[in-house]
């Protein structure tokens, strides 16, 4: 055997062996719920995990990817509680903004404890952007505009009142001491539309999530002013200054995970979880991760749980002060 042909089989072996676990615990069927209609961040998140299960050699065929739009998971996350509780195989894709509506009833009479949170692949964060030939060339700025004369900044984004990018929208407003329930915003369809209205000068900044203004980034007709992450992001996203260090204090991830029904055992779960630790570490999902425009951030099992669990719990004392939430 030559010495190119070994060094395909050790490496194939150390792969598989990577990924190694008892046959009779991989579950017979596996299902991806993406709890929106297809080509979404829910879709995104499930064909990350399908691409990347099957290149890992976890899963000897593709994992079905389901479709099942309606309050950006309302509609999946009662399905699983009340009608699949314990497939195995079945995980449903969730996103910071299920959490939000989570937080505020939306997801009728289940609450955060009524499923098992597995694990996250990733995560994006809020931004605030205007055209680039805006008189705005940094958040304060646009700030100070703010405060001067509320109606003077309109702001575009692809989601209603309490949505996410409401909420980052409210809390940029709140800063700059004007009433959020005030301020002029427009809500959209998609986060391609306001993009659309900015160029067209008919609203003056958008609020969205980074992944969606990559690809306008090599351009010359928008500028992002701030990233609301802790800190600085890696390569040609480096540039971007964080809202924290312009000196306002706001951090906004938006987080991509699964979670399983809450009737699913324990070795069941254990086994999910163990994947996602693995699959995390692997080359093939990192660059299927970076492909989709998400950022690294690893969670699983009780760590995963108890974030989530923190996250609702915040999410839920922003929407009281706004008015959204008992």
């Amino acid at each position: 055997m030559n010495r190119t042909l070994l060094c395909t089989f050790s490496a194939t072996a150390l792969l598989l062996s990577a990924f190694s676990v008892p046959a009779a615990q991989v579950p017979d069927r596996t299902e991806c719920i993406a709890p929106a209609k297809p080509g979404g961040g829910f879709d995104l998140t499930c064909k990350l995990i399908q691409v990347s299960l099957l290149d890992t050699g976890v899963l000897e065929k593709p994992m079905r990817v389901t479709y099942m739009p309606g309050g950006v998971g309302a509609v999946a996350y009662n399905a699983i509680v009340a009608q699949r509780p314990a497939e195995a195989g079945t995980v449903v894709a969730f996103s910071g903004g299920s959490l939000l509506n989570l937080s505020q009833g939306k997801f009728g009479r289940y609450g955060v404890d009524d499923v098992r949170w597995l694990a996250s692949v990733g995560t994006d964060y809020g931004m605030i952007a205007v055209r680039a030939d805006s008189p705005w060339k940094d958040l304060p700025s646009l700030m100070a505009a703010l405060e001067k004369d509320p109606n003077s900044v309109v702001f575009g984004a692809g989601a209603s009142i309490g949505s996410q990018d409401w909420m980052k929208t409210a809390l940029l407003a709140q800063k700059a001491k004007v009433d959020p329930h005030k301020m002029r915003y427009v809500a959209f369809e998609g986060g391609g539309e306001p993009v659309t209205a900015l160029m067209g000068n008919h609203v003056q900044a958008v609020s969205g999530d980074l992944s969606e203004m990559e690809h306008y980034l090599n351009g010359d007709k928008l500028r992002v002013l701030a990233v609301f992450s802790d800190q600085r992001l890696p390569g040609k996203l480096a540039k971007i200054p964080t809202a924290k260090e312009q000196g306002f204090d706001l951090v906004w991830p938006i987080i991509r995970g699964f979670y399983v029904g809450p009737k699913v055992s324990d070795a069941e779960y254990q086994w999910w979880v163990e994947t996602f630790k693995k699959l995390q570490q692997s080359e093939d999902f990192k660059k299927q991760r970076d492909l989709r425009g998400l950022f690294e951030f690893n969670m699983t099992g009780q760590a995963l749980d108890e974030y989530v669990k923190k996250q609702v719990t915040g999410y839920h004392e922003q929407a009281k002060a706004f008015g959204l939430a008992k």
